[in-house]
This record gives structure tokens, C-alpha cells and sequence, in this order.
């Protein structure tokens, strides 16, 4: 019987207690993000609603920048690292946040700080997930982790209808927010120290004997191990835009998509001017959006692993017509059905970003997947904050007009991965890098 290579090893794990603590500390760490990301939407409103702007396209910006730069910088020193840097730039943004909020300029740069954080995790988090769970569970873990952000930013918004609801002093709500974010901070800090570095990774910088303890410690392998690196030729970020120019195209589309789309209903929907419910319904807009969300990723569960490609189709054609039921329910100004429609939406909005975070994270080569996760998660800032820009400038029904229309190019790009993308449910990264 031939040995094994570490990649098999990997790939047919059974899933253990190694795996539920990688799960666990990425899903915690992306219940801190919704929780942060969600800081700027729920406390804008209360001190200076005109300046959400500014605030909102700054914070986008950042993301960008943290994604680009972090998401490379995962790829040279390691997923665990940069993993760790994330977390202390949001620490210390949150942090300095408390004492500094009521001033307007502090609030804008130490939220950007924040989301400079949360971009740069993009990148090490996906690739620790595709590169460490065993492929028949890749699909499930990363959605099921990922969607720890729409459950933080639903908690943090609940408790700011709570806090509105029992005190009358602005500050005082903002301050118990901001109180909440940080105990979160404090229990995610501490199981941040459980994140393993990437296998795969180190076996592609050549550290194969750390790759193979590594490898036996996770999955409890006691025979002889094979470290081979099966990896596609195109190891670099120039050789992988030329050879994979449809997957990122593709990708490039469904992300923004996506991303944007779920930043227009669940997060930036009530500044726009006109908006039926007014811009106090903020808190409530963010919960009721982040918890379909929540409850989309439970829904998907049984699917994900089975069928990317159809999965991705159905996400973009549920949202493109749940998006038309939002905005239909805005103009006939029924709370009741702008809110159902709401929740419906941000299932499939769910269901996009849990289908489009499992092709980002396995569709590339090892030696680059983070650069190109950050890549694409920084197009999605870049056009969030244009979004946001132009909200100033349109009303509220306009701007989910906008919303109905970008999930149709999603559905375009979608059903051309339906016709001709790659099936990658189940298979090892290292076969899909060569597809």
C-alpha cells in the first residue's frame, strides 16, 4: 500500500477536536467582526446621522487596504500571524473608541481602523479553513464559521434596541454598546491563541517536517507520511491573473455583488434620504437583516457541500427576486412587509456569501490564496464606499432600486459559473488548482 501524501491526510480526516477548534476560534473571531463592522451603522444615527458618509466610505476604504495588504502579508509569514495582527489593530481601534467616541473625526478613524482589521482577516481566515478542514466538510465549516458575523451583528443590534428602549441619554446607549463590543473582544482574545498555522502553507515555504507534526497532531495519522507539494504552476500573483482570469472575473462580479447588496439593505438602507421607516429604524433594519442571515446559513447546511455551482445559481436568483419584494414593500410603506422581505433577502444574501467565501478559498493556488481572497474582498470596499457616496444623492427607493439591479448582474456572472465554472464541492484544493 502506497504512503499518503499530507494533502490525503488532510483532505480525508475524519472531523475532530482539532477541527472544532479551528472552527471555533474562526467563528468567534468572525462574530467579533459583525459585532465591530456594526458599531459605525448603529451609533452614527445617534450622534451626527448627516455624517454617515464619511464615516461609512471611510470605514469601506479601509477594508479595502487591510485586505490588499494583510491578505498578502498572509501568504509571505503565515496565516497564524496575520491572523494575530488583525486582532490587535481591532483590539486597540476598540479600545481607544471608548473614551473617544463623541468626537466625530476619532469615530471615523478609529472605525476605520476597526474594518482595516476585519478586511486583513479575509484572507488568513479562509485559507486556514479550506487548507485545514477535510474536503468533504470544507464548504460547511467555512459558512457555518463565517456566519458568526451575521449572529455578532445581530446580538449588538438587539441590545441596541434594548438600550434605546430603556434609557433616554444617547450617550448612555452608546456607551453600553461600546461596553458589550469589548467583552466580546476580551473571550475572542482569548481562544485567538488555538489558531494553528496552515499545513499546506508551511509545506510550500518548504517546512515540511513542522507541516508533518502539524498534520499528525491534527488528525492523529500515526503511519508514514508523504510531504509532497501538489501544487498548480502558477505560484505567483502574475502567472494565477492569467491563468485564472474567468474564476476572478466571475468571482470579481458575484462578490461585489453580494457584499455590497448586503452593506445597501442590512446596514446603510435608512440613511438614504426618504426612507419610509426613517433613520431611527437603524438598529432594527440591522437586526432584522443580520438575523435572515443568521438563520440562512442553518438552511443551506444540508446543500453546500453537494453543489457549488447550483448553490450559487439559487442563492443570486432567490436574492435578485427577494431584492424587488424590498423594494416593493418600501414604496407601499407596509413595516410588516418591508421587514418579512427583508429577512427573505438576506437568506440568499446568506446563502451568496457562504457559496462565493467557499469558491474564494478554494479556487486558488496555496502559495497565493490569501493575496487573491484579499484581492477580491478589496473590490468589494472599493465599490461599497462608491455606493455609499452616491446614497447622498438618490432616494431610498432609488437606492434599492440600485440594490434589485446589482443582484441581477450577481444572477449574470452566477449563471455563467452554472454553465461553465469548475464543481469543486468535495475535491482537494490542490486538484482544483489545476483544473
Amino acid at each position: 500500500m502506497s504512503q499518503p501524501t499530507m494533502t490525503q491526510v488532510l483532505d480525508t480526516a475524519r472531523w475532530g477536536r482539532s477541527h472544532w477548534k479551528l472552527f471555533t476560534v474562526v467563528a468567534l473571531n468572525y462574530m467579533l467582526d459583525g459585532v465591530m463592522f456594526s458599531i459605525a451603522p448603529l451609533v452614527v444615527f445617534l450622534i451626527s446621522p448627516e455624517f454617515y458618509p464619511i464615516v461609512f466610505a471611510a470605514n469601506l476604504l479601509a477594508e479595502t487596504t487591510g485586505a490588499l495588504a494583510l491578505g498578502y502579508l498572509a501568504d509571505r509569514y503565515g496565516r497564524r500571524v496575520m491572523f494575530t495582527v488583525s486582532l490587535v489593530i481591532e483590539a486597540l481601534a476598540l479600545i481607544l473608541l471608548f473614551p473617544l467616541h463623541r468626537d466625530l473625526t476619532a469615530l471615523a478613524l478609529l472605525t476605520s481602523l476597526m474594518t482595516f482589521g476585519i478586511g486583513g482577516e479575509f484572507g488568513a481566515a479562509y485559507s486556514a479553513i479550506a487548507e485545514l478542514s477535510p474536503a468533504k466538510h470544507r464548504g460547511k465549516a467555512l459558512m457555518m464559521a463565517t456566519n458568526f458575523w451575521n449572529i455578532g451583528a445581530a446580538v449588538i443590534a438587539g441590545q441596541a434596541l434594548v438600550f434605546s428602549a430603556i434609557y433616554a441619554d444617547v450617550a448612555v446607549q452608546v456607551e453600553y454598546l461600546l461596553a458589550s463590543s469589548l467583552g466580546t473582544l476580551v473571550i475572542v482574545g482569548f481562544t485567538r491563541v488555538a489558531f494553528p498555522e496552515s499545513p499546506r502553507w508551511l509545506l510550500v515555504r518548504g517546512r515540511e517536517g513542522e507541516a508533518v507534526r502539524l498534520v499528525r497532531r491534527m488528525t492523529g495519522y500515526a503511519d508514514e507520511i508523504l510531504a509532497v507539494v501538489k501544487e498548480a504552476k502558477a505560484a505567483t500573483l502574475a502567472e494565477a491573473f492569467a491563468k485564472y482570469r474567468f474564476r476572478l472575473a466571475v468571482l470579481a462580479v458575484i462578490t461585489v455583488a453580494q457584499y455590497v447588496t448586503y452593506g445597501m439593505m442590512a446596514y446603510y438602507s435608512p440613511y438614504a434620504p426618504g426612507f419610509a421607516f426613517g433613520v431611527e429604524s437603524a438598529p432594527l433594519v440591522v437586526f432584522t437583516a443580520n438575523l435572515g442571515a443568521s438563520a440562512g446559513a442553518f438552511l443551506l447546511l444540508p446543500a453546500i457541500d453537494k453543489a457549488r455551482r447550483k448553490t450559487v445559481f439559487a442563492s443570486f436568483l432567490g436574492g435578485f427576486i427577494s431584492s424587488l419584494t424590498v423594494l416593493a414593500s418600501h414604496e407601499l410603506a407596509s413595516a410588516t412587509l418591508f421587514y418579512t422581505s427583508l429577512f427573505t433577502a438576506l437568506v440568499f444574501s446568506e446563502w451568496a456569501w457562504a457559496s462565493l467565501s467557499a469558491l474564494q478559498s478554494e479556487l486558488f493556488p496555496t502559495g497565493v490564496r490569501a493575496s487573491l481572497v484579499g484581492f477580491l474582498t478589496s473590490l468589494t470596499g472599493i465599490s461599497g464606499a462608491s455606493v455609499v457616496l452616491l446614497e447622498t444623492y438618490m432616494t431610498a427607493q432609488l437606492f434599492l432600486a440600485l440594490a434589485a439591479v446589482i443582484w441581477l448582474a450577481g444572477l449574470a456572472s452566477a449563471a455563467a459559473w452554472l454553465v461553465k465554472g469548475v464543481e469543486s464541492a468535495g475535491k482537494p484544493v490542490e486538484e482544483l488548482e489545476i483544473t
